[in-house]
Formats: C-alpha cells, sequence, structure tokens
C-alpha cells in the first residue's frame, strides 16, 4: 500500500530582479575583463557576447516586474471571480 502524497509546498518568494541585475553586472565585468586583456581580431566576437548579455539583463531588470505585477492582477481576478461564483450561488 503506497502512502498518501503530501501536498505541494507553496512556492518560494524569491527577488528575481536582484538576480538578473547580479547576471548584468557579471557580463558588465567580463566585458571590462576582455577589454584590459584584449583579444585577438579572431576572437572579437566575444565582446559582443557580453554586450548582449548585458542586453538582455537590462531587459529583465524592466520586464520582470511588469510580469509578476501581471501575474498578480491575474491572480487577483481570478480570485474575485471565485468569491463572485460562490456568493452567487447561495
Amino acid at each position: 500500500m503506497s502512502r498518501p502524497r503530501r501536498p505541494d509546498p507553496p512556492p518560494l518568494a524569491t527577488n528575481d530582479v536582484h538576480l538578473a541585475i547580479a547576471g548584468t553586472v557579471a557580463w558588465a565585468i567580463a566585458l571590462v575583463v576582455l577589454l584590459l586583456v584584449g583579444l585577438p581580431s579572431g576572437e572579437r566576437w566575444w565582446l559582443w557576447v557580453c554586450v548582449v548579455g548585458m542586453g538582455c539583463g537590462l531587459f529583465g531588470v524592466w520586464y520582470i516586474p511588469r510580469l509578476q505585477a501581471a501575474r498578480e492582477r491575474l491572480v487577483a481576478e481570478r480570485a474575485a471571480q471565485r468569491a463572485d461564483g460562490s456568493a452567487r450561488g447561495r
């Protein structure tokens, strides 16, 4: 006989913006290091990899709060709909 399944734990509350900032800073440090070290002419594409990484990180810093706010609005709307539906059923 198998044991009953335990309920899933609630999701962890994280600050995803800090993670995006940390990644962006890491790409910026990599860019500075590559600029200081100097690359052979055939390996200059690494600079663009760092620039694109920084751009993606900056986009994440801008986008993540909007995404989280939209998700919170959706949860609130669904909760209101459930409350409205249960109130009508009475």
